[in-house]
């Protein structure tokens, strides 16, 4: 007989939470004990696996004078040792928890350290880490401290006083991280993997009488206007609040009139907790969530969340992130109106979430856990619902919890994201809320909310959220926790995922979040493109994605899907959401004058902002002052009146533009700060006449029509007034978008590919006849893909005034054509000295039919290289909506001037479209050093969102029919 016996698992893999680790306490940055930080640079070894190298390193006396150097807080793989990873669903090893495999890179950190001059004597130490992944085991001067997993999570550990296991000089530290273990089972949350010590690691005294935990409870009476404070706290100690004038002993309660804190106004008073061995500052907020009558309120009111999700990341560093690039992200979500957080998907560092305290963001607080790729195996061995792992979850939640309680701008805890559903979760949420009654739980994975508080959803299309709004979404299995789930306020926890071009739809998500009370806003996805900095050579810098660090297993540039680029300058998309989520709405008649301006803040009146008109024709200022609007509260209207209008020529289109703007400095922005805007038109353009009046004339293989010289053979317009051009001829193809291309999950509209496959890539034109009859050209063309009966059948008609060259084109689609198109215009090729870009119409930036609430109307310049938006993955970008005429000029004052009717979309590059669709980089562009290409768009199809969301609504689709378009052309001569 024969038996088997089963040798333990080794710690990386077992399925506990660790070992030697202190209970999880408060962060508490502002304490007067002894701190000695530990970043710097670190002695370092990489192991191919767990085990290359025994624990000798660890000891005193250890030589590693041969070793590598890195930074701390840092990754290895961004520092010359292995690569970065990077899957959004899939686990890049085998699917077998808890066990990982054998290639398991292993990093052995070692720092000596002294204790600076003047650290105490007596009491305790302990050593913190606040970010390690994915598990580290530890030792100090040769003594093993523990083991950790929970990789964005504090840890701490005993190291006593000194003269025990701490010396005053020559300590040495030794950390061994492993890339995998059990504890990356609940990390797979769509984002690179980065092994290391990425968080800062710090000793701290620990003196007797010395706080080992305290939990402010600061709540709001909104009907007294009165704060009620205690805070709990071991030891006790005393509470003093100056600016309230009370004096308290832990435990102690009072109540006082106070200014409660929010989002928009967010009051903190100055506290200081002391107990006989130290000193703790504080901030405190006053303010209460509740959910009641079905909606989510906060100090009363209901909110609307204007949010976005946000992943730690930096271009160079990865996770590893500085004060001032943390406050830099704050600075910028204010100044673009986003009110909230969801720091997915895990606990932030947590002086994020000080600087979220004091220039006022709404949190959601997300655990450290995603278990997103057992979706894949129908949720085969699922650790959320495995008992055996209920210990290693309730650990991660204990420590977001604790850590992390006393911000006041915190107003959920999430459960964690993508896990599907279990016990332990339940698990979870039952602990929080014994723990913590006073915010609400958070977790979109089960829709039937069972143990949530909320209503949470992602990428719900436009017309679901309508019916979630009504409380009418098609109901749930269980009719107690359907009934549940209709009280519950909704949100959108993601949604108009931001990859690439896009998002679209933003204007019409928001305008149900606003019609709807249950619907309370939700959080774009996410806030940075997650691609890391590579440079040429020439010093040109790019960002690489998923497969361009040589992953077996990876999601591409799926990883790249943020308001910002990687170097955290602002996107299109972010100028986007930003007008859509104005807290202001203006609207009004231009040509009556008329104004209503409503106030859209959940808690501030409008006394912080100062407003102004001006009056614009052709573009042109021709006058403006100051208007004077009353300091509405929230949710209330004026109606105001402009002043008369300015003279302006006949025939000019006019009108106004509304400015709000901070009428003081704050925090986050200057006085002047533009907060909202609105564009009302007075005196509608009149529609110039295409040009007319000139004949046209054989002249061997060329036709002559007034400025303009065409091959007589194909009609193709070469000259116009001396200025060599090509084409202009009929325009369908765009590169495709992220969001044009879609998921692979969500087959349908996945219009990128429908368009490859019909070939509108490769379109060819045939001539049909070269017509001059009645003093005009005539082109007739079939443009029409190969391996198909499509067609679009193209008249050009070209007629003169002797001056300017005019173009009228007619599209008629032959065949049963059952998707939209890119885009129909006409692309033309102008000399490349022809650098420089004037405009009246939509800008300054790029706009497509659903993303064109941030376009403004006016007179704008740009050179041609700087209309580009340098999207991480190129694709179709740069198109100006609602030209009326552009002008296309050389340094000395030559080109040409393009004028439509109707108004059209203008596009300018130094590359084809061609060229940009097979880039997959940005370096992959390669300006041509003759030619910039010219497309002069009578429509575009939307952007929508479905590289994870909802396509294009029906408004915004360009469908092929019968269209009629024109422009008049005209050489400039410097």
């Amino acid at each position: 007989m024969s038996s088997t016996q089963h040798t333990p698992l080794p710690y990386y893999e077992d399925v506990s939470p660790g070992s030697g680790a202190l209970p999880p306490r408060a962060w508490s940055p502002a304490s007067d004990t002894a701190r000695l930080n530990l970043s710097g640079t670190w002695a370092f070894r990489l192991s191919p696996t767990a085990t290359a190298e025994d624990d000798s390193f660890a000891r005193p006396g250890y030589d590693a004078r041969g070793w590598d150097e890195i930074p701390v807080p840092g990754h290895w793989v961004l520092h010359g040792h292995g690569a970065p990873i990077y899957t959004n669903v899939r686990y890049p090893f085998p699917v077998d928890p808890p066990r990982v495999p054998t290639e398991n890179p292993t990093g052995d950190h070692l720092r000596v350290f002294d204790l600076t001059a003047g650290w105490p004597e007596g009491g305790d130490a302990v050593l913190r880490f606040e970010g390690v992944e994915s598990c580290a085991r530890v030792w100090l001067n040769g003594e093993e401290l523990g083991t950790v997993k929970g990789s964005r999570l504090p840890h701490e550990f005993s190291v006593g006083a000194v003269g025990e296991l701490l010396r005053r000089h020559g300590n040495v530290l030794a950390v061994r991280v492993h890339q995998w273990s059990s504890g990356s089972y609940l990390e797979d949350q769509d984002q690179w993997w980065l092994p290391g010590i990425f968080r800062e690691v710090v000793l701290e005294h620990r003196p007797e009488g010395a706080l080992d935990d305290f939990f402010v409870h600061a709540s709001y009476d909104h009907t007294t206007g009165e704060g009620t404070l205690r805070i709990d706290a071991d030891p006790g100690g005393r509470v003093i609040v100056p600016e309230l004038g009370l004096d308290l002993a832990t435990g102690e309660s009072a109540t006082v009139a106070v200014e409660p804190w929010s989002a928009e106004t967010p009051r903190l008073y100055e506290a200081e907790l002391t107990t006989v061995g130290e000193s703790v500052g504080l901030r405190v907020g006053f303010r209460t969530v509740a959910v009641e009558d079905g909606l989510l309120k906060i100090n009363g009111r209901p909110v609307l969340f204007r949010g976005v999700n946000r992943h730690e990341f930096h271009p160079e560093h990865g996770r590893a992130l500085d004060l001032a690039t943390m406050r830099r992200d704050l600075v910028l979500m204010k100044r673009h109106n986003i009110n909230a957080v969801r720091t997915s998907h895990y606990p932030p560092h947590p002086a994020f979430l000080g600087l979220c305290d004091e220039l006022g963001l709404w949190v959601i607080d997300e655990c450290d856990l995603e278990t997103h790729g057992f979706g894949l195996l129908g949720r085969r061995n699922n650790p959320v619902d495995d008992p055996r792992w209920i210990p290693a979850l309730l650990d991660r939640a204990a420590r977001m919890v604790e850590r992390d309680k006393n911000h006041p701008s915190i107003v959920m805890w999430s459960l964690g994201n993508e896990c599907g559903t279990g016990r332990g979760l339940s698990a979870m949420a039952d602990w929080i809320r014994e723990r913590d009654p006073s915010r609400l739980i958070h977790y979109e994975g089960d829709p039937s909310c069972a143990d949530t508080d909320v209503y949470s959803r992602m990428y719900a299309p436009h017309d679901e959220v309508d019916l979630i709004g009504q409380r009418a979404e098609p109901p749930w299995g269980d009719p107690g926790l359907d009934r549940r789930r209709r009280e519950l306020p909704f949100i959108q926890c993601e949604y108009a995922h931001a990859m690439g071009n896009g998002p679209g739809g933003l204007s019409e998500y928001q305008r149900l979040f606003e019609a709807h009370e249950r619907c309370q806003g939700g959080f774009v996805w996410e806030w940075i493109d997650h691609g890391f900095a590579r440079r040429a050579p020439d010093g040109r810098v790019s960002y690489a994605y998923g497969g361009d660090f040589g992953e077996e297993l990876h999601d591409g540039n799926f990883v790249c899907d943020g308001l910002l680029f990687p170097d955290r300058t602002p996107s299109p998309g972010l100028l986007e959401y930003k007008k859509v989520i104005e807290p202001v709405r203006i609207e009004g008649d231009g040509a009556t004058g008329t104004v209503r301006v409503t106030n859209h803040h959940d808690f501030a009146d409008l006394s912080h902002l100062a407003f102004s008109w001006t009056y614009e024709a052709e573009g042109d200022v021709v006058g403006s002052g100051e208007l004077t609007v009353p300091p509405l509260a929230p949710g209330e209207s004026a109606d105001l009146k402009l002043p008369a209008p300015a003279a302006t020529e006949p025939g000019d289109e006019t009108g106004w533009t509304i400015e709000a703007r901070l009428a003081t400095a704050t925090a986050w922005a200057d006085a002047g700060h533009p907060v909202a805007w609105a564009q009302l038109p007075a005196v509608g353009r009149e529609r110039r006449a295409l040009a007319s009046g000139g004949a046209a004339r054989r002249d061997g293989d060329r036709i002559v029509l007034g400025p303009g010289v065409f091959d007589a053979a194909t009609g193709a317009l070469t000259e116009l007034g001396g200025l060599p051009v090509t084409g202009p001829r009929l325009d369908v193809w765009r590169a495709p978008t992220d969001n044009d291309n879609g998921a692979s999950w969500r087959p349908d509209e996945r219009y990128g590919l429908i368009w490859r496959g019909l070939g509108l890539h490769r379109v060819r034109h045939r001539c049909d006849a070269v017509e001059t009859a009645n003093g005009a050209l005539t082109v007739r063309t079939r443009v029409a893909p190969a391996a198909t009966d499509l067609a679009l059948e193209t008249v050009y008609r070209w007629t003169t005034d002797g001056d300017r060259l005019s173009l009228s084109v007619s599209v008629t689609p032959q065949g049963r054509w059952t998707c939209p198109l890119p885009r129909l215009g006409v692309r033309l090729g102008v000399p490349a000295a022809l650098g420089d870009a004037e405009w009246f119409g939509g800008g300054p930036g790029e706009a497509y039919p659903d993303t064109r609430a941030a376009s403004r109307l006016g007179r704008w310049a740009r050179s041609v290289d700087d209309l580009q938006t340098p999207y991480v993955r190129p694709q179709e970008n740069g198109a100006r909506a609602d030209v009326r005429w552009v002008r296309l000029t050389a340094p000395d004052g030559t080109g040409l001037r393009v004028e439509g009717a109707p108004p059209f979309w203008f596009t300018a590059r130094r590359w084809t479209t061609e060229q940009l669709d097979a880039a997959e980089h940005t370096p992959d562009l390669v300006a041509s050093p003759d030619t910039v290409w010219v497309n002069l768009d009578h429509g575009q199809h939307g952007i929508g969102t479905r590289s994870c969301g909802p396509g294009v609504l029906e408004p915004h689709r360009l469908l092929a029919g019968p269209a009629e378009f024109g422009f008049t052309f005209a050489r400039l001569p410097g």
